[in-house]
């Protein structure tokens, strides 16, 4: 049972991603190819078409959670609901629908180390659910489960960058940055620097998430307890 203000966050965020869907479809519609003018931050047709397509996938991803609780009877903590939600409001309406990605200097990377903690917290509760099944039990040592928190979240990073790739050629889109504002492509290493730089700093959430639940399971701190997702009893 998620608590109310837990609720009226979800609301608030899926009613900017319905309407965000709304004005993107118009930009579509009427929005200019290429640059027509000088003015900074002119979104063009494929930019409202990014915004579009990231904003039905975080529509859809938001009721991902739910969906995992009933049918495999996992709970999720309050504050991780919280905290997921929040980073799709920032990631998708902050960054792509208001530009935070243009207008706040190092926004993707700050979203980017979100991600990476929120990952290496996730990949605990994956080991703890897995360990925790009927069939296996095996017991893992506090530096197992915090290689494999790294792993699993650096994988994931890697997963989203397949993810803008694909995107990006089949729509035509410039998620993973390898194009200025204007369209000019970038060449060679100038092109690689902003899916690097997701990458490094991928690995710096999911290192610091991983070290805190290393000393948190060696020295029994209880500090990524309340973050873990656990298994409900069956409804009887």
């Amino acid at each position: 049972m998620k608590p109310r203000w837990a609720k009226a966050v979800f609301v608030f965020v899926l009613l900017s991603l319905i309407l965000s869907c709304i004005y993107a479809i118009v930009g579509v519609a009427f929005a200019p190819g290429a640059p027509v003018s000088d003015v900074e931050h002119e979104k063009i047709k494929s930019d409202y078409a990014l915004m579009l397509v990231q904003c039905l996938l975080g529509i859809g991803v938001m009721f991902l959670p739910s969906a995992l609780e009933r049918r495999l009877r996992i709970a999720i903590p309050g504050f991780m609901y919280a905290l997921f939600i929040v980073f799709l409001y920032a990631a998708i309406y902050l960054g792509e629908v208001r530009s935070f990605y243009y207008r706040i200097p190092h926004w993707d990377l700050i979203l980017h180390g979100f991600s990476g903690l929120m990952l290496g917290a996730l990949s605990f509760s994956v080991i703890v659910l897995l360990n925790n099944a009927e069939k296996i039990r095996v017991s893992l040592s506090p530096a197992f489960v915090a290689v494999f928190a790294f792993c699993f979240a650096l994988a994931m990073g890697v997963v989203w960058e397949f993810y803008e790739f694909f995107l990006d050629g089949l729509l035509g889109l410039n998620m993973q940055k390898f194009a200025l504002e204007n369209g000019q492509s970038l060449v060679g290493r100038d092109a690689l620097v902003n899916t690097m730089n997701d990458l490094v700093v991928d690995a710096i959430g999911a290192l610091v998430m991983s070290a805190i639940g290393y000393i948190s399971a060696k020295y029994g701190k209880g500090w990524i307890a309340k973050m873990l997702m656990r298994r409900t009893a069956p409804v009887t």
